[in-house]
């Protein structure tokens, strides 16, 4: 199978799958440019090669049809900052035009074509679609580990048309040895980290983990489910009643695999979803009624701290509070710091997941972190010990 380093791309036009999916505020500026970033070097080995390159990616969830908010002439600005070079945009990523652009494409150049998402086929993975678009390349490089549990035409069924001219690029085979560095070659304690506001998105992963680590801390809307599960008063907090079963089999589950389970003892509740609503420092099982968690409380802030500094490799997939808002931040921020700190004095951290980057960065810690994962439901698939659909299409013939 070729790689990256071994291929060259002289001459070559090069359909490169990445995820350029970043977040946009109002006015249509990138306000996180990480994804995008992450695929520079990948971009930049292809160019150097004397190869030109055509970008495949989906930007949000236009469900099939144009949407003026969702295009991909929002980032070509910032996309030529990045590059140092003029962006070519074809205004969709098939038909004639984006089949123009790309035969006259010269070494050195770059095409971005038009949010495949704007096609109802690419989601479907859509056999006739990806030869579309494969017919616009000579050699196929998926770079988007972000998408890869998705087997969408652009991401999975492209593959198929390139037997022999098929790769992933930087980003991807780091992501995987990064992940894999974590769940393979941990070194002890390990401790793991999950919040987020549902259980049931994270049930799986919570499973494999409990053979793997050494302490798991639960916070976030995930953890008040456990709570209630274990008899506690959560108040009108983030529940999952049809899933307190599985949280009490999982405490089981700890116990028989000598995994240290940590919950939050204490935390801050409000009387309504705002910035400025009325606070309550309380125990976290006696959550009074009308009222709901939001962040973990200063006592076990220092708790998890004190877990985390102790250990050797961090996995980090969720906040443990509404971070969002600055009232309810500071759980959140003082696990960022403790990975931050432990990292500094040689443990291994993997961060990944949309929410946590968002986080880190906006601690201005992701320089503190050992690798920070660009991907959501991917990374939680490959943690999960799934076969993700097109890193499989990469590595074999599927059809």
């Amino acid at each position: 199978m070729y790689t990256l380093d071994n291929y060259d791309f002289s001459g070559k036009k090069a359909l490169v799958r990445v995820d350029f999916n970043v977040p946009l505020n109002e006015k249509l500026e990138i306000t996180d440019d990480t994804r995008m970033k992450t695929a520079v070097p990948t971009l930049q080995k292809i160019l150097a090669d004397g190869g030109a390159v055509i970008l495949l990616t989906h930007l949000g969830r236009p469900k099939g049809m144009y949407d003026e908010k969702m295009s991909l002439r929002h980032i070509i600005p910032h996309l030529t900052k990045l590059l140092d070079r003029k962006i070519q945009f074809a205004d969709d990523c098939i038909g004639a035009e984006a089949k123009q652009l790309a035969s006259q494409l010269k070494p050195g150049e770059v095409l971005l074509l038009e949010n495949l998402r704007f096609h109802k086929e690419e989601s479907a993975g859509d056999k006739e679609f990806a030869h579309r678009l494969a017919e616009l390349g000579d050699v196929y490089v998926n770079d988007a580990f972000g998408t890869a549990h998705r087997a969408h035409a652009s991401t999975y069924t492209i593959a198929g048309f390139f037997p022999n001219d098929k790769m992933f690029g930087f980003l991807v085979d780091s992501e995987i040895s990064h992940i894999d560095k974590a769940l393979k070659r941990a070194k002890r304690p390990f401790t793991a980290i999950l919040g987020g506001s549902k259980v049931s998105t994270k049930i799986q992963i919570i499973e494999t983990l409990l053979e793997k680590v050494d302490n798991l801390i639960i916070g976030g809307g995930i953890g008040y489910t456990f709570i209630k599960a274990m008899g506690g008063d959560v108040g009108d907090s983030l529940v999952e009643n049809d899933h307190i079963p599985v949280a009490l089999k999982v405490i089981e589950k700890a116990k028989q695999t000598n995994v240290a389970l940590h919950f939050a003892s204490d935390c801050v509740a409000v009387d309504r979803m705002d910035n400025d609503a009325n606070i309550d420092h309380c125990f976290i099982d006696k959550i009074k009624k009308g009222w709901q968690g939001v962040d973990i409380g200063i006592k076990t802030a220092t708790r998890f701290a004190h877990v985390i500094e102790n250990s050797k490799t961090i996995l980090w997939n969720g906040p443990v509070g509404v971070f969002e808002m600055p009232n309810f931040s500071t759980g959140t921020l003082r696990v960022a710091m403790a990975v931050a700190i432990t990292t500094d004095r040689g443990a291994y951290s993997l961060v990944g997941g949309g929410d946590t980057i968002a986080a880190v960065n906006k601690y201005s810690l992701g320089h503190k972190i050992s690798y920070i994962s660009t991907a959501g439901g991917a990374l939680l698939e490959y943690l999960e010990g799934k076969e993700l659909p097109t890193l499989a299409a990469i590595r074999r013939q599927i059809f």
